[in-house]
């Protein structure tokens, strides 16, 4: 750094800098500044910026010998924000005076007006810095009090030199930047039939559902039925109220919805019929049902918020919609599965009847069943070890990664006629200067192509460029007719865009990674809170990894093998999180009813009671997972090509997360607790409620 020296005299200039420093030292120089045994030897109020050195003019600028200003700026006592910000700037324009000396007229509001007259009445005769981003623009000095609100900053810059200026200050009203995340474009044609699909998915599950639940529970079933339409009817009021978008991602939510929302009378019903099947009275048994249901569905549903919401705050678009339908589904689930349900039981036993939960087909099934799952734990864990492999080597045998986490532009085209992807990827190649990736969409006269060409610039101009040689490619092809010119190509073959630059992909991919580490440790800390035992959580989390290994390894090596797309973008990370939250809510329920065993047989053989405990809920596990499995596999099949990977991930999960709670996380608990210190723990607790009840 060189300081502003009168050669002659030696002495300090009174000038708008106090140094100089070459571009290439200027980080440097900033460090030293910045440093606190150097900041300790300046006042409080000083702050070290660089900028443009004064008379440099505009063809030095490019030199590397040519210096940056080193500028001491007066700060506001206690902030590092000026006296006056850019959003007082009304409006910035460059011009010339009459003189043709160049200017730039500048505007304050009405309370920069009085802020400004302030700034320069106290500074008549010095500098007053222009910065963004901690950058000096420029230092103009105050040659009078401004009082008007209207000023000018005259000096001996370029056009372009002013006009840069002037939109800097106009830009200044901006408080934060602004950055593309994710830029989608959809033709209405592809548009209206994700929506229809989205629709028809909504009426089949529904329509799946509500009859299902009649056929397994007699009459007993229309209660889950009434409050599952309720719950959907509050569901578009909520959505409707916060004046949401009907987005594909936000019909998911929904339809998933469905499959989760009969899950808290499916857990009350399983226990009023075990009730039953002791000896109790209807109303004993809807007494003790309800009762004995709130802490698994509580514990459930509270699982399954968890992932909703950390989604919501990590995922974008729609995804953050798709997060929203699930968390405003999950919440109304509680209400109508656990309050409405049991208000329409109650009216219905005030007139001197009840409600039927048996039917000739689920009246044997799993009523008695003695499964010994825990001694088969040896070659689970085998199982469970190779998928964890598996999982692993998933990551070196590489991912179709969706244009959100790869960076690039995607299309969609329509096409007249069937075509082969090799031949369409071999014919955009020299054109694009680099093989883009060529995937068939739902039949083989729609494709959808995705290029890096040109994706480090953002603009008009760059869409442009790869919309042409997309054209000129299909064209020399023979993809689309001769005749066809690039306005008829971009509006009526292009079915949908969507741009994400490589920046933005990096911050998603950290986002996901963030969003699943943070799904799991809060699941694992609530747990622990929960059940007050470690080995609750290792169990949990154990299943959990398991059930996300083999997702992953799934979207891996499958993803060449099965004749739609698997690619790991947005919406694997919501079906991931998703089956993270549906296997815990799983496993959860199990625990409850092993904590609850062990309260009331605390003397029992330990593998006996983990096994009864997986008997007693398993018609509820199989109800459960069989109902959010047949949403899946309806949103699979009607809700379009862009879900599909989404769907076929969930109806995996559920399949694979039933398994886990069953033969990984509640076998878990046997090796894992060796001083028995779970029946111990639980037998203390029983103790202490039975002293509160005899109280």
């Amino acid at each position: 750094m060189s300081p502003m020296v009168d050669m002659q005299s030696g002495q300090f200039q009174d000038a708008t800098v106090v140094g100089a420093v070459l571009k290439k030292d200027s980080e440097k120089l900033l460090n030293y500044l910045n440093m606190d045994v150097v900041r300790n030897q300046f006042p409080s109020n000083i702050r070290f910026m660089l900028g443009e050195f004064p008379g440099v003019t505009s063809e030095m600028k490019n030199n590397p010998k040519t210096p940056l200003g080193v500028y001491a700026i007066k700060t506001v006592a206690g902030s590092d924000d000026a006296k006056l910000e850019g959003d007082r700037v009304k409006s910035a324009r460059f011009d010339y005076q009459q003189t043709g000396r160049a200017e730039i007229q500048l505007v304050m509001d009405q309370q920069g007006t009085g802020l400004w007259a302030k700034l320069t009445k106290d500074n008549i005769g010095k500098p007053i810095a222009i910065a963004l981003d901690n950058f000096i623009y420029s230092a103009p000095i105050v040659q009078n009090e401004i009082t008007g609100g209207t000023s000018s900053i005259t000096g001996n810059f370029s056009a372009k030199e002013g006009t840069d200026l002037a939109n800097i200050l106009q830009t200044g009203k901006l408080p934060a930047p602004a950055k593309i995340v994710q830029e989608q474009v959809v033709g209405p044609t592809l548009g209206a039939e994700s929506i229809s699909g989205g629709m028809v998915s909504f009426g089949v599950s529904f329509a799946i559902i509500f009859i299902l639940m009649i056929v397994y529970y007699s009459n007993g079933g229309m209660v889950a039925n009434i409050a599952l339409a309720l719950n959907m009817l509050f569901t578009f009021g909520v959505l409707s109220n916060l004046g949401a978008n009907l987005t594909m991602a936000g019909i998911a939510g929904i339809v998933l919805g469905i499959g989760m929302a009969v899950d808290a009378n499916v857990i009350i019903f399983e226990r009023i019929k075990e009730e039953l099947a002791l000896g109790d009275s209807y109303k004993e048994a809807i007494d003790k049902g309800y009762k004995r249901s709130y802490a698994p569905v509580i514990d459930g549903h509270i699982t399954s918020l968890i992932t909703a919401i950390i989604l919501f705050i990590y995922g974008l678009g729609p995804i953050k919609g798709f997060a929203t339908t699930q968390i405003i589904a999950l919440l109304l689930s509680m209400f109508t599965g656990i309050l409405v349900s049991r208000l329409i039981t109650e009216m219905y036993m005030n007139r001197g009847r009840h409600f039927n939960y048996f039917t000739k087909i689920s009246e044997k099934i799993f009523q008695k069943s003695h499964f010994k799952f825990v001694q088969f734990r040896k070659g689970t864990y085998v199982i469970s070890a190779l998928v964890f492999g598996l999982g692993f080597a998933s990551f070196f045998n590489g991912f179709d990664y969706g244009v959100e986490f790869k960076g690039g532009r995607s299309y969609t085209i329509q096409l007249d006629q069937k075509v082969k992807t090799a031949d369409v990827r071999s014919q955009l190649q020299p054109l694009l200067q680099n093989y883009p990736v060529v995937k068939t969409v739902g039949v083989n006269n729609q494709v959808n192509i995705t290029t890096d060409y040109l994706i480090d610039n953002s603009g008009k101009e760059a869409e442009n460029k790869v919309t042409e040689a997309l054209y000129q490619g299909m064209k020399a092809g023979a993809f689309i007719p001769a005749d066809v010119d690039l306005a008829t190509f971009t509006n009526k073959y292009i079915q949908s865009q969507q741009t994400v630059l490589p920046t933005i992909s990096e911050d998603l991919k950290k986002g996901a990674m963030k969003a699943s580490i943070l799904a799991i440790a809060a699941i694992f800390l609530y747990i622990l809170l929960r059940f007050r035992k470690w080995q609750y959580s290792l169990g949990a989390i154990f299943s959990t990894l398991h059930d996300v290994a083999f997702v992953v390894l799934l979207f891996s090596f499958f993803k060449s093998i099965v004749p739609f797309s698997l690619e790991i973008d947005q919406h694997f990370i919501a079906a991931l999180l998703t089956v993270i939250g549906f296997s815990i809510n799983d496993t959860v329920v199990v625990f409850d009813r092993i904590r609850e065993n062990f309260r009331k047989t605390p003397n029992a053989n330990k593998i006996e009671v983990i096994d009864r405990s997986i008997n007693d809920t398993l018609s509820r596990t199989i109800m459960t997972s069989l109902t959010v499995f047949i949403v899946a596999v309806v949103l699979f099949i009607f809700g379009g090509e862009v879900l599909r990977g989404f769907a076929f991930a969930m109806a995996i999960g559920v399949l694979v997360g039933t398994y886990s709670s069953i033969f990984v996380a509640a076998p878990v608990l046997v090796d894992m607790d060796k001083k028995d210190s779970l029946r111990v723990e639980e037998d203390k607790e029983a103790r202490i409620a039975n002293l509160k009840e005899q109280a």
